[in-house]
């Protein structure tokens, strides 16, 4: 069990680390051949250009302006200085409501740790239960700050009781006021946004097949008939994941042609050699050049014959399309209506931002989207509960006990005071941080298996389930399958009758791993995240050897944009630690205090100068969040009960069963008031925004702007070399077209302005909208 002195160690040797990667970062920061790695986002925004520097060879590529050394730490308060709006119009709303959640951290625990310092550990410390009732229980210095010090059946437990109250009014307090900030700055973003493509279009899902029509034809008839006044135009959805994969293929020959070209002209004496076999180790040795312009050829050949049938087979076409209107109010009652009297049929949501789609996923019949989603839940049940049991075995190896016991010829190297402490305070975080890096990649290709159609929704959905595995195997099972192997020898020796009691003070000791766990993840790990070692090297090395073009340089440079699907679950496990141990041991607040201070201060940093974020979701993202940290609350109001209960306080119970009943309330309450402003846009305000738009640019033309906005990556550079004309019509009623025997035109008033067809004598051609 770790003491106070290993605690020390463990933070001193994060705090040095965090240090050094700082300090690294400071100073790889200021070198001018590194300003494209760490300032990225401005470079793309056309607002910097790479330093020069006049003198010696040496000054072009190094900093020898010894003062700005000085000034190491410089970069904090830049990066507090840009004030919210300015944040929203630089990164957007997503990244500025991403920072806020950091900010509630500090607000929340701010306070509570105050409060719980200055009344909970005098409380708790002033006791000396561990040292004279349980003698024969694994403690450490750390417990007798906890409630584990304090006496079965004492009136000391109802101050615990009443901060568990304050703590909780402070927490939704703030939680109420933040969901009504962050409510309003969504409406206020999406009131003063400039037009996007999304804010008109929906896209619609199981389009009912029909014999005598295409899916386009059924599409277009159907929303010329009950979208009359305000259907514009549409674009179905074709499979197109073979041909994206050619043309990713013959990219990739593209860079590494460029890549030979590049060494050929360095050296012309000799003729790049390279093997045909796998990643070259084998295979016949080619001219490397030659070898890839025959590939590249070969490629755009099967490129070619498969968007020809692309565009030609039926089978190709999906049934579903993105169906764009004249009004963000067309679309709004479209997207937020039932469509058809089958509810299963014609089903509509709001389209994803262009660069949101998730392409490959809209070729994905929406019938199997169930069958998907029920696979995915039983893997990641099976997942989550069998991870327990790795995680159980590598945490108790990573204690003394379990070391010396697996290397018994070590034992000696980790008697020594500073390596033991250095083990017991600092391994076991590293060992499960280690443990869960490739989680974050596993959740997200079974989020990508369910059929999600936008990166924003698979990042939430991944970061649902990363939430669920924090909460079920690093929260639960460390606290329930640490306390076990600590006390094991405990139980064995003890009498039924105080195993209960033993369980009550072994769950709080799990604090002293937690914390080791916060410093390594939290504090070294978002030091290193600041210093962007991997981009750097990837960066350096894709400039030496594929770099031709400005444009080759933007891509190696390439900041990435902010893992939601990662940060958020992470920063709600500090949310859930905190909530838990403010009252069982509060030790362990000040350490998340510094996690969240740093996290916002580094990551404010990083979405001025580096993310560039893939998308933007208006903060939908938010009512997660909120909930989240409800579910928090709640496992501290039942963890508190089940502490109490062994502490012969069952009158206790009723008073914390209250607590999260209200507790629940809140937050029924809020999701009745505030969630549907994510869920729904208001007609109101799209009528507001509609009729603003129309007073300051009543000549503008939607038609154009919506037409190919939908289309397939793959087809873009095509599409974006040919010029439609545009015809537009008076208002007027006209005959809705079908090709249908039974009603081969149907009067229908309709006021189209420039629709894709006006009178379809023919049939359309499913090649007419990719």
């Amino acid at each position: 069990m770790a003491t106070l002195s290993d605690i020390g160690v463990a933070a001193g040797i994060n705090l040095l680390s965090a240090f050094v990667f700082l300090l690294a970062f400071a100073i790889l920061r200021l070198q001018p051949f590194n300003d494209r790695v760490y300032f990225p986002k401005w470079y793309l925004k056309g607002l910097r250009s790479s330093p020069s520097r006049s003198g010696t060879f040496v000054k072009k590529f190094v900093n020898l302006d010894f003062r700005s050394y000085l000034r190491f730490l410089n970069w904090m308060p830049e990066a507090l200085k840009m004030p919210e709006l300015e944040l929203i119009d630089h990164a957007g709303l997503d990244s500025a409501v991403y920072l806020r959640i950091y900010l509630i951290g500090l607000k929340i625990f701010v306070p509570i740790t105050f409060l719980a310092w200055a009344v909970l550990v005098p409380v708790n410390y002033t006791n000396k239960t561990l040292e004279l009732q349980l003698k024969n229980v694994t403690s450490s210095d750390i417990d007798k700050l906890s409630i584990s010090n304090v006496p079965d059946g004492s009136d000391r437990f109802w101050t615990h009781i009443v901060m568990a109250y304050a703590f909780t009014f402070w927490t939704c307090y703030v939680l109420l006021k933040e969901y009504e900030k962050v409510a309003n700055m969504r409406l206020q973003f999406l009131v003063s946004e400039k037009r996007r493509p999304d804010q008109f279009t929906v896209l619609v899902r199981n389009v009912p097949p029909d014999s005598d029509e295409s899916v386009s034809e059924t599409v277009e008839h159907f929303f010329l008939v009950n979208h009359p006044d305000t259907y514009l135009t549409h674009q179905v959805v074709c499979n197109a994941n073979k041909l994206a994969k050619l043309v990713k293929k013959r990219k990739s020959k593209q860079n590494w042609l460029d890549y030979y070209q590049l060494k050929y002209s360095r050296n012309n004496a000799k003729r790049p050699i390279m093997k045909t076999g796998f990643l070259g180790l084998w295979g016949e040795k080619v001219d490397a050049i030659d070898h890839h312009i025959t590939e590249i050829e070969k490629l755009s050949n099967e490129i070619a014959e498969e968007r020809e049938r692309v565009l030609k087979d039926p089978k190709s076409i999906m049934p579903a399309a993105f169906v764009s209107f004249k009004s963000r109010w067309g679309a709004a009652v479209c997207a937020q209506t039932q469509q058809s009297r089958n509810p299963t049929l014609w089903l509509t949501d709001w389209a994803p931002e262009p660069r949101d789609v998730y392409w490959q996923n809209l070729s994905i019949p929406y019938v199997s989207i169930a069958v998907r989603r029920l696979i995915m839940a039983v893997a990641f049940f099976f997942l989550t509960f069998f991870f327990m049991i790795p995680i159980a075995s590598v945490q108790a190896l990573a204690t003394i006990e379990g070391l010396e016991k697996a290397a018994p010829f070590l034992k000696a190297l980790i008697e020594i005071p500073f390596i033991k402490s250095v083990i017991q305070g600092f391994l076991p975080g590293i060992v499960l941080k280690l443990f869960l890096i490739f989680l974050p990649t596993i959740l997200m290709i079974m989020s990508k298996f369910e059929g999600f159609t936008s990166i924003s929704s698979l990042e939430r959905r991944s970061a649902t389930r990363y939430y669920l595995f924090n909460l079920v195997n690093v929260f639960l099972g460390s606290v329930i399958a640490g306390s076990a192997l600590d006390q094991l020898n405990t139980f064995i020796k003890q009498s039924a009758n105080e195993i209960p009691k033993t369980i009550g003070v072994a769950v709080p000791m799990r604090a002293t791993f937690f914390i080791t766990y916060i410093m390594v993840d939290g504090w070294a790990g978002i030091a290193a995240e600041i210093l962007m070692l991997k981009p750097l090297i990837i960066y350096h090395l894709k400039n030496t050897f594929l770099v031709k073009t400005e444009k080759d340089r933007e891509e190696a440079m390439n900041p990435g944009s902010l893992s939601f699907n990662v940060g958020e679950p992470r920063i709600q496990l500090y949310f859930l630690l905190g909530m838990v141990y403010a009252t069982v041991t509060p030790v362990l607040l000040p350490f998340i205090l510094v996690f969240f201070g740093l996290a916002y201060v580094v990551f404010r940093h990083q979405i001025i100068n580096v993310y560039n974020q893939e998308y933007e979701s208006a903060a939908a993202f938010w009512p997660d969040v909120h909930g989240r940290i409800i579910i928090a609350l709640l496992v501290s109001h039942v963890a508190l009960i089940g502490l109490l209960s062994t502490k012969h306080l069952a009158q206790a119970a009723p008073l914390l069963i209250t607590l999260a009943v209200v507790t629940i309330w809140f937050y029924r309450f809020c999701k009745a008031r505030y969630e549907p402003a994510f869920v729904r846009y208001p007609l109101q305000e799209a009528v507001m925004k509609d009729t603003l738009e129309r007073a300051r640019d009543s000549n503008f033309n939607l038609k154009p702007y919506l037409q190919n906005a939908y289309i397939h990556p793959v087809f873009k550079e095509e599409e974006d070399d040919e010029e439609e004309e545009v015809v537009k019509l008076e208002n007027e009623s006209v005959l809705v077209p079908t090709k249908r025997q039974s009603r081969r035109n149907t009067p229908v008033p309709s006021k189209m302005s420039g629709a894709s067809s006006q009178s379809l004598p023919e049939a359309v051609p499913e090649h007419s909208v990719p």
